[in-house]
C-alpha cells in the first residue's frame, strides 16, 4: 500500500525510525516547559500580581481545567481536519506565543514608572498573563492527544516491540521533564533581576520554559521531512456522539406505550447504525458510568500545586546545606512516581496476590482514593501546627497601628486590647532612619535608596539567610550584617545615637515583627508520599482497567472521558471553596478529605456490582453472528437464483413447444 511504501522510505537507526528521536526530544522540552511554568504559577499570582490565596488558587485550577478540556478539541481537529502533524505545528506556535506572553507579563520594569520595584499598571500584567495562560491551555491541551499517537504512526505493523519501547521512553521523558523543571524553575524564580530594581525573577522562571517550548517546536519542524504523516480519517468520538444522539432522538420519538420496549436504550439506534458499533458503545458507556465519582480524586490531587505550595510558604525550608523553595516541594511527586511504579508492579501487587487476596483494578483504585484522602488529613494536621506559629492578622473590620519610638527616652503607650499589627507572611525588611542626616542603605539584592531623616523605607522582599547591608551618610559608611529566617519580618532602626565605625553593628536596633517560620517543610513529605501512592494506584490502574474493558477502536473515547474527569475535578475545587468559604485552611483540608472518603464509599459500591467483560470476545461473537447472517443471506440469494433459473428453463421449454406447434 501507499502507507507501507512511505514507511519503507524512512531512515532507520538501530531498528527504529530516525523520526521518533525528534518526537522524543520534542516531548521532553514541551513537558519541561509546561511543568516548569506551572510549578511557580501560584506564587506568581500571590507575590507578583498580589492576589490573595483564594483568587490565586481559583485561577490556577481554572487554568489546569482548561488544559484538560482542550485535548478533546485537539483530537477532533487532528483526526477530522488538519491531521496530527499540522495540528502539532500550529498549536505549538500558539503554545510558544503563550509562554512568551507569560514571561513578558512577569517583567516588573515595564510599568514600574517610579522604579520602586512594584508595577504601577497591574492591569497590563494581569491581562497579558491571562492571555498567555489561555494560549498555553489551548496549545498544551491541543497537542496532548496528538504527539504520542503521531509517534506510534511512525512504526510498521511488524515493529510492535520497538513501538512499546518508544512509548516507555516517551513517558519517561514526560516524568523526566516534569522532574527537572520543578527543580530548576523555582531556583530561577528565587534569583533577583531587574533593570531599575532587583526583585524575584519570575520573568526568568517563565522565560526558560518559553525558550524550551521554542526549542521543542524547532526540533519537531527539523524532523519534518522524515515523518510519516497519516491523512485525517475521521474521529471515532464524533461517530459515537452521533450514534448516541440518534438513539436518544429515536427513543424520544417512540416514547408512546404503543411501541415495545427494547433491552437497552442504545438499541434504538439499530435502525441506522451497525449492531457491532452499538455494542461497542454500550461497553464504553459501562466504563464511563464508573468515571462519575472519579473527579473528586483530581480535586484533591491537583491542589498539591496550589494549596500545598501556599502552605509551604509558611514553613521552614532549611535542610542544612540545602535550602528548599516552597514550589520545589512538588519535586517529590515525580521522584516518588519513578520509584513507586516499579515497586508496586514488581513487589507490592505480586505479594498481595501470593497472600490470596484478589486485588482487582477497581479495588486498587478505591485504595488510591482513600490514600489521597489520608494525604489531606496529613495536610490538615500540618496546617494546625502552622497556625499555632502564625501571628493574628486583623480582619476586614479591624484596623492596625504600628508605633516606633524614635526618641532617646522610654515612651509609655496605653492602647485598647483590640488593636493589632498587620504583619507579613514572607521575609520582608525595612529601615528607619533616626539620624538628622540622609541615610543610604543598600545590599547586593536590594537598594533601599536614600532615607530622609526621621522617615522609613518601604518594605523590601529579601531572600532568607545572611545579608550584609551598606550604610552610608555623606563620607561616612559601615557594614551591618543580619541573618533572616523563612517568613520573618523586620524593622531595623538606626537611632540618633548611631555612630559609624567598625562597631556600628552594636548601635542598630532590630525589631522582629514576625518570627521566622518554625514548622519544617519536611512535615509535608508524608502527604506527598500518600498522594503519590494514591496516584499510582488510582491513575495508572484506572487507565489500565479502562483500556482492558473497552474495544480497541474506542480507546480515544475513554481517553477523552478520563481527561474530562481531571477537568471537572479542578472545577470542583472552585465550587467547594466558593460555597464553603472556610476561614481556616485546616478545616478546608479536612472537608476535602471527608468528601473524597464519601465518594470512595460510593465508588466501592459501584465497583462491587461491576461485572468484568472481555471486549474481544464480545466483538468476536458479533462478528460470528454477522458471518452467519451473511451466510444465510448468501443461501437465500443462491436459492432465489436457482428458483429464477428453473423458472427461466420452464419458460424456455414452453416457448419451444409453442414454436414447434406453430410450425406444425
Amino acid at each position: 500500500t501507499d502507507k507501507e511504501d512511505l514507511k519503507k522510505e524512512k531512515k532507520v537507526v538501530c531498528g527504529y525510525p530516525i523520526s521518533i528521536f525528534f518526537i522524543v526530544v520534542n516531548e521532553f522540552c514541551e513537558r519541561f516547559s509546561y511543568y516548569g511554568m506551572r510549578a511557580v504559577l501560584v506564587l506568581y499570582f500571590k507575590y507578583f500580581l498580589q492576589w490573595d490565596d483564594d483568587l490565586a488558587t481559583s485561577i490556577y485550577h481554572t487554568f489546569v481545567a482548561l488544559c484538560y478540556l482542550t485535548p478533546i478539541l485537539g483530537a477532533i481537529v487532528a483526526d477530522s481536519w488538519l491531521g496530527k502533524f499540522k495540528t502539532i505545528i500550529y498549536l505549538s506556535i500558539v503554545y510558544a506565543i503563550g509562554q512568551v506572553a507569560m514571561a513578558v507579563s512577569a517583567i516588573h520594569d515595564i510599568t514600574d514608572s517610579d522604579r520602586d520595584g512594584t508595577p504601577n499598571n497591574m492591569t497590563f500584567h494581569v491581562v497579558l498573563s491571562m492571555v498567555g495562560l489561555f494560549l498555553i491551555a489551548l496549545g498544551t491541551g491541543g497537542i496532548k492527544p496528538c504527539v504520542a499517537a503521531f509517534g506510534g504512526d511512525q512504526f510498521d505493523d511488524h515493529q510492535e516491540r520497538q513501538r512499546r519501547t518508544f512509548f516507555s521512553v516517551f513517558y519517561l521523558c514526560i516524568n523526566g521533564g516534569s522532574l527537572l523543571s520543578t527543580i530548576i524553575t523555582p531556583i530561577l524564580r528565587g534569583q533577583t533581576c531587574g533593570i531599575y530594581s532587583q526583585q524575584k525573577c519570575y520573568a526568568l522562571a517563565f522565560g526558560v520554559p518559553a525558550a524550551l517550548m521554542v526549542v521543542s517546536l524547532v526540533v519537531f519542524i527539523v524532523g519534518s521531512g522524515m515523518y510519516y504523516k497519516a491523512k485525517p480519517e475521521g474521529n471515532i468520538m464524533l461517530s459515537v456522539c452521533k450514534c448516541i444522539g440518534f438513539a436518544i432522538k429515536n427513543r424520544y420519538r417512540h416514547r408512546s406505550k404503543a411501541y415495545p420496549k427494547r433491552k437497552h436504550w442504545m438499541d434504538w439506534a439499530e435502525e441506522k447504525y451497525d449492531r457491532l458499533l452499538i455494542a461497542q458503545i454500550k461497553m464504553v458507556l459501562k466504563v464511563l458510568f464508573l468515571y462519575i465519582p472519579l473527579p473528586m480524586f483530581w480535586t484533591l490531587f491537583d491542589q498539591k500545586g496550589s494549596r500545598w505550595t501556599l502552605q509551604a510558604t509558611t514553613m521552614d525550608g532549611n535542610f542544612g546545606q540545602l535550602v528548599i523553595q516552597p514550589d520545589q516541594m512538588q519535586t517529590f511527586n515525580p521522584i516518588l512516581i519513578l520509584t513507586l511504579v516499579p515497586i508496586m508492579e514488581s513487589v507490592v501487587y505480586p505479594l498481595i496476590k501470593k497472600c490470596g487476596f484478589n486485588f482487582t483494578p477497581l479495588k486498587r483504585m478505591t485504595v488510591g482514593m482513600f490514600l489521597a484522602a489520608l494525604a489531606f488529613v496529613c495536610a490538615g494536621v500540618v496546617q494546625l501546627q502552622i497556625d499555632k506559629t502564625l501571628p493574628i492578622f486583623p480582619s476586614t473590620s479591624e484596623s492596625q497601628l504600628k508605633l516606633l519610638n524614635m526618641g532617646n527616652n522610654q515612651l509609655e503607650v496605653h492602647l485598647p486590647n483590640n488593636f493589632t499589627i498587620l504583619c507579613s507572611k514572607h521575609l520582608y525588611c525595612r529601615f528607619v532612619n533616626g539620624l538628622a542626616t540622609d541615610l543610604n542603605v543598600s545590599t547586593a539584592a536590594v537598594n533601599f535608596g536614600i532615607i530622609e531623616p526621621l522617615t522609613s523605607s518601604n518594605y523590601s522582599l529579601l531572600k532568607n539567610g545572611k545579608h550584609t547591608f551598606s550604610l552610608k551618610s555623606g563620607s561616612q559608611s559601615c557594614e551591618y550584617t543580619i541573618k533572616f529566617g523563612f517568613g520573618s519580618s523586620y524593622t531595623i532602626f538606626i537611632p540618633s545615637t548611631f555612630t559609624f565605625g567598625p562597631n556600628c553593628q552594636e548601635s542598630v536596633t532590630e525589631v522582629e515583627e514576625i518570627k521566622p517560620n518554625s514548622v519544617h517543610m519536611a512535615l509535608q513529605i508524608p502527604q506527598y508520599f500518600l498522594i503519590t501512592a494514591g496516584e499510582v494506584m488510582f491513575s495508572v490502574t484506572g487507565l489500565e482497567f479502562s483500556y482492558s474493558q473497552a474495544p480497541s477502536n474506542m480507546k480515544a473515547v475513554l481517553q477523552a472521558g478520563w481527561l474530562l474527569t481531571v477537568a471537572v475535578g479542578n472545577f470542583i475545587v472552585l465550587i467547594v471553596a466558593e460555597i464553603a468559604k472556610l476561614p481556616k485552611k485546616w478545616a478546608e483540608f479536612f472537608l476535602f478529605a471527608s468528601l473524597l472518603v464519601a465518594v470512595c464509599v460510593i465508588f466501592s459500591i459501584m465497583a462491587y456490582f461491576y461485572t468484568y467483560i472481555d471486549p474481544t470476545e464480545i466483538e468476536a461473537q458479533f462478528s460470528q453472528e454477522k458471518d452467519e447472517e451473511d451466510e444465510d443471506e448468501k443461501d437465500k440469494m443462491r436459492k432465489t437464483e436457482e428458483h429464477v433459473t428453473k423458472r427461466g428453463s420452464v419458460k424456455s421449454n414452453d416457448s419451444d413447444n409453442a414454436f414447434k406447434l406453430s410450425k406444425m
